[in-house]
């Protein structure tokens, strides 16, 4: 794996930093491909039970696609070469994929600015923690491009359609305050705390019952574009497979003993 994204597995957490500081973590190509990788690798290890993904630094979480790059790619196309935005295909829709699909909860600790696929990539974790300095950019239309890495799925649904057409045709910096209220975060911290609060969420989910929580990703998401009788009817399958878990018998024993539960992830 680069050096330019990091990976650290413990007691069922993956912790996945985005480690280019120096150029506000934006994504060149090997950091898109280490990133997609760290990303498969932790859906499918099944010791991991929970992902933090986050950015070295205090500046930024990421800031998208690295322009300096692009910008010799999109010499390279106006000359004939290869089109400038295979990375879509290649690199962010799994990315992206991986992260929603992945069975097992997914925290991103936002450490400053996420702006274009940066700020796509947080909105596609199902928690969000960001430092209190941070905000949200979509900047796509600022460089004449359209919404991708799932920001066109994921943003009407955390703040309205409206809302969302607003943000990314007219791009600005959505402070931390704005976007708690808008919904683009779960929780606004200092600066300083960012760190500790978001490995604390991870940490706790690492422990809680896996199956579960990856049923419930899955219900969520179906349950997004399909009819109230194909919901029922998915709930009841994901029902019987949580009720069969390991993690939902040592829930009711726990229950009826009136201990907190020692969740195995199974």
């Amino acid at each position: 794996m680069a050096d330019s994204v990091l990976y650290e597995l413990t007691d069922g957490l993956a912790v996945v930093t985005i480690n280019r500081p120096e150029a506000m973590n934006a994504l060149d190509t090997p950091t898109k491909v280490a990133l997609r990788d760290a990303m498969a690798t932790a859906k499918e290890d099944r010791a991991v039970r929970a992902v933090l993904l986050t950015g070295a630094g205090e500046r930024a979480f990421c800031v998208g696609q690295d322009l300096k790059e692009h910008l010799g790619k999109l010499v390279s196309a106006r000359e004939g070469g290869a089109p400038p935005l295979t990375t879509v295909h290649d690199h962010y829709n799994p990315l992206v994929t991986a992260i929603a699909t992945m069975p097992k909860p997914v925290v991103a600790g936002i450490n400053g600015v996420a702006a274009g696929a940066g700020a796509s990539l947080a909105w596609a974790c199902d928690f969000r923690v960001l430092a209190d300095h941070g905000g949200f950019n979509t900047s796509f239309a600022g460089v004449a491009l359209t919404a991708d890495s799932g920001a066109s799925w994921t943003l009407p649904r955390l703040v309205g359609h409206a809302k969302a057409t607003e943000l990314l045709m007219f791009p600005q910096t959505v402070p931390a305050a704005e976007a708690l209220a808008l919904g683009l975060a779960h929780r606004v911290v200092p600066g300083a705390e960012l760190a500790a609060t978001a490995l604390e969420l991870a940490r706790t989910l690492a422990a809680g019952p896996t199956v579960a929580y990856g049923a419930l990703k899955e219900s969520l998401a179906y349950g997004a574009s399909h009819s109230l009788v194909e919901t029922l009817a998915k709930e009841d399958e994901l029902q019987t497979r949580a009720g069969a878990s390991a993690d939902h018998w040592i829930a009711v024993q726990a229950f009826l003993a009136k201990e907190q539960p020692k969740y195995t992830g199974t």
